[in-house]
């Protein structure tokens, strides 16, 4: 017998139901790890869910690969911390203003950059990276060039400074959880389907009307424009920031997020970012093996995970259940 066919509201409905349940499981959190170190690492798991939703919205949706995204990340946390610091503009303003700066910058090169496919984007957005990297280090006058950008202030709202693990924390889950409310009606709109269909084929996405170059510019525009959200979160929780936080290996740590987690998912992109974040942490006591381990765990999931932490892990709660079903026949 078929199985019935899910409707669209019945969908929306259950993301919906997910979302408000994953909401309050993130805000309960800190009852249970009281501050502290681990608070830290969940404010960085936090960024980096932003930061994985911005790619995989380019890259599972739209089927665009970018290697130099860690660059926007970075411009974001630069703008803000030198408006701030420099000309000593309210954080509230500096971080939309660097959102804006960073996401038209991004539209004007999407359109020579996103005529290239396959390796040769790749490339293109790899040189981008690095372009971004040198200018936020040889940029002494602004930046502080390697030394870094320090007394970059902490956010302030209702006279409430986001000055500590706690605070920061609800902040940037905060954030990160608009992100994802936002990502998800993305996704399930008209527009979410255009991308899907550019993903598929953009010829047969142009022959059905889709201004298929356009849309890739502008989901390019956007990715980087929450990646420079993210990064303004950054400098104003950590208030300093250097070059080496934006580098080209944080650029393939944010790709293996999107990967591992689960390309065209957004609930994937937390799973990805949680589990690249909390890695390092719980493989601290390993020593020298630490970085076998976790290479190897990661080869292991590609393996046998192809569609994700989130397409995978149900999938393997489905074949336990059906051989527990099947011994319990018998």
């Amino acid at each position: 017998m078929a199985k019935p066919i899910r409707s669209g509201s019945d969908a929306m409905k259950r993301d919906f139901l997910l979302f408000i349940g994953f909401s309050v499981l993130v805000m309960l959190a800190p009852q249970y790890f009281r501050g502290g170190y681990m608070m830290n690492v969940l404010v960085f798991v936090g960024i980096n869910t932003m930061l994985a939703i911005a790619l995989n919205l380019l890259l599972g949706y739209a089927g665009q690969i970018s290697l130099g995204h860690a660059g926007f990340f970075g411009l974001g946390a630069y703008l803000s911390g030198i408006m701030t610091t420099t000309f000593s503009l309210n954080p509230w303003l500096a971080m939309p203003l660097a959102a804006v700066a960073v996401g038209s910058l991004a539209f004007l090169i999407g359109f020579p950059v996103l005529k290239l496919k396959g390796h040769y984007l790749a490339m293109a957005t790899l040189g981008l990276g690095i372009i971004f990297f040198i200018i936020f280090n040889e940029t002494y006058e602004w930046t502080g060039g390697p030394s870094g950008l320090s007394g970059i202030p902490y956010l302030e709202l209702g006279g409430i400074s986001f000055n500590s693990d706690v605070k920061s924390y609800y902040l940037i889950w905060g954030f990160t959880l608009a992100v994802m409310l936002f990502a998800l009606n993305l996704a399930s709109s008209r527009v979410g389907r255009a991308l899907r269909a550019v993903h598929d084929s953009e010829v047969a996405a142009q022959v059905l009307g889709v201004n298929a170059r356009l849309l890739k510019v502008q989901i390019f525009a956007l990715s980087a424009l929450l990646s420079s959200i993210a990064g303004s979160l950054y400098a104003h929780t950590m208030t300093f920031i250097s070059p080496t936080s934006f580098g080209f290996n944080f650029s393939i740590e944010l790709l293996t997020m999107v990967v591992i987690g689960g390309l065209g998912s957004i609930y994937g992109s937390f799973l990805g970012a949680a589990l690249l974040t909390l890695l390092p942490e719980i493989l601290r006591g390993a020593n020298d093996y630490d970085i076998i381990i976790y290479g190897g765990l990661l080869m292991v999931m590609v393996m046998y995970m192809p569609g994700g932490l989130v397409r995978g892990i149900p999938a393997l709660f489905r074949k336990l259940a059906g051989r527990k079903g099947g011994v319990d026949h018998a």
